[in-house]
């Protein structure tokens, strides 16, 4: 059900989500966070369908401020909002706040009246997201800040640009993007001949943060010399490409030659086909979801990982 609700206040919304709680017997029991997503107007969908997919694991309250900060001066001040719940919401109750004009510089104040009450709240910049996550309006009142730097202009200076905005509590897709590399690189070392690793070779695509991300996980768990290479974006290139692991008793291979899967070699053993798909921004809002704590691997990756890192070899590239 779409309720829609045209130049309207925050207090209205908030007696219309009680009404139709009352009406409909759809209640919000068992909400275990408010999910704040900031956005623009006309990419709203996508970023709601994921918080809907995700919200079947992870029940909660998505609210969505559309913002565009393109619009002209002297606009009108004006809030439309939509209440979506049972189908259209998946798990969770969305709330799409819509503003024009001045009301749109006061992002935490849309929000404020709508949140879950003693309920932590997370939020997602899907887009372009503010210099300083940590300091701004919507990321002073959460505790976890997710943003994207893949879907930035310039992904690997978006990458580097986190390096002096952290705060604790924030996180990136680039990082969570790296899920299945590193179960699948740490499985790998986990078995003999336990050699250690004497060099880090890692490539991938230069829009792929993830990429830059890998390299300086390996380069701080392995304490060896890490190269990694950054091709230009060719059809199917997009995203990590491989890992080689060179040790004494022969180089460990990890490519990905073929979209969402990877071969394994390894010295002495059978060629493995192993499942590196891409995740999907559904996946990636999950296995954010599950934890609200601060990913402090993350952070050190981010605030010490990176500057162990010469700068990034390239294939017809700039980085």
């Amino acid at each position: 059900m779409i309720v829609d609700l045209p130049a309207t206040t925050t207090s209205k919304v908030s007696k219309s989500l009680v009404k139709i709680r009352e009406e409909n017997g759809v209640v919000a029991l068992g909400r275990v966070l408010t999910l704040v997503i900031a956005t623009t107007p006309g990419v709203e969908e996508e970023a709601i369908e994921a918080a809907n997919d995700a919200s079947r694991e992870h029940p909660m309250r998505v609210i969505v401020v559309s913002v565009d900060p393109d619009e002209a001066d002297g606009v009108e001040p004006r809030l439309d909002a939509e209440i979506r719940v049972g189908g259209d919401a998946g798990a969770s109750e969305v709330i799409v706040l819509r503003a024009h004009g001045p009301v749109a510089h006061d992002e935490e104040s849309l929000v404020m009246a709508l949140l879950l009450p003693d309920a932590p709240v997370v939020t997602w910049w899907p887009g372009a997201a503010p210099a300083v996550p940590g300091t701004s309006p919507l990321g002073r009142i959460a505790q976890r800040r997710i943003t994207d730097a893949s879907s930035q202009p310039d992904p690997q200076a978006a990458l580097r640009a986190l390096v002096d905005s952290y705060t604790p509590g924030d996180a990136d897709f680039a990082w969570t993007r790296l899920t299945l590399w590193r179960a699948q690189l740490a499985a790998v070392l986990d078995q003999p001949p336990y050699a250690p690793v004497t060099e880090v070779h890692v490539t991938g695509a230069i829009d792929s943060p993830s990429t830059t991300l890998l390299a300086a996980w390996l380069r701080m768990q392995l304490d060896a010399p890490t190269d990694f290479v950054l091709t230009d974006v060719s059809e199917g290139s997009h995203g990590i490409h491989g890992v080689t692991l060179q040790r004494e008793t022969g180089p460990i291979e990890l490519i990905r030659d073929v979209p969402g899967v990877a071969t394994l070699r390894q010295p002495g053993q059978p060629l493995h086909d192993v499942a590196l798909p891409r995740r999907t921004l559904r996946d990636c809002l999950a296995d954010e979801l599950r934890r609200l704590d601060p990913d402090e691997l993350y952070g050190e990756v981010i605030r010490s990982g990176l500057a162990l890192l010469s700068e990034p070899s390239a294939e017809g590239a700039t980085a």
